[in-house]
């Protein structure tokens, strides 16, 4: 099958992807299936939600918080949370000096099964380049205003690791349940871009 540079320049992205999508199939190239498990894998099992798990169970478990520290992706693969980008894991643990934040100067890699999907704002030039210099600000800007005297550490998503932020949990959560704690923890959490605050 030939395709002429003048068909390629006048359809859209979409249309070639779909176009290359057909060429594959009909050559057994895809595996029946692997799309829709595919699709189904990102939009519904890489959530936040699994985030909230490993950190609620760090919070109340620790030789769980232990693990999780020393090595995130086996932390991680207790729940089952593994696949492209969850690979390197890597918890970063606040304290009451240090805030950590994650990011992805060059594109938007982040940890997708535990994390979800970046957010468009992750992806966004702005928030990647104004993160690393100032990322007080930015954090401010987001909603999340800090003690004078902690330190705003900001790590650098990359191809060899993966970062989770393990919050501090929160005054007056000593009587909640596994399942209330993570309620409180988002995808913004996560990130490190806010604090688990009580409902």
């Amino acid at each position: 099958m030939s395709i002429s540079v003048s068909e390629t320049s006048s359809s859209t992205p979409g249309e070639r992807a779909w176009a290359l999508h057909k060429v594959l199939t009909n050559k057994g190239l895809i595996p029946e299936g692997f799309i829709e498990g595919l699709t189904d894998l990102l939009a519904n099992k890489f959530d936040p939600a699994n985030g909230a798990q490993v950190v609620a169970k760090a919070w109340t478990d620790p030789a769980y918080r232990e693990l999780l520290l020393r090595d995130g992706t086996a932390a991680c693969e207790e729940f089952g949370f593994t696949g492209p980008q969850g690979e390197y894991i890597v918890a970063l643990e606040d304290t009451t000096d240090v805030k950590n934040v994650i990011v992805c100067s060059l594109c938007s890699c982040t940890n997708w099964p535990v994390l979800g999907l970046p957010p468009e704002w992750y992806k966004s030039f702005e928030f990647r380049a104004r993160l690393v210099r100032e990322g007080r600000t930015v954090l401010k800007e987001l909603g999340t205003e800090l003690p004078e005297n902690m330190t705003v550490k900001v790590w650098d998503t990359s191809a060899e690791t993966r970062y989770l932020v393990l919050p501090m949990r929160p005054a007056g959560t000593e009587n909640m349940t596994v399942e209330e704690l993570q309620k409180l923890i988002t995808k913004d959490v996560l990130i490190g871009v806010a604090l688990p605050k009580l409902p």
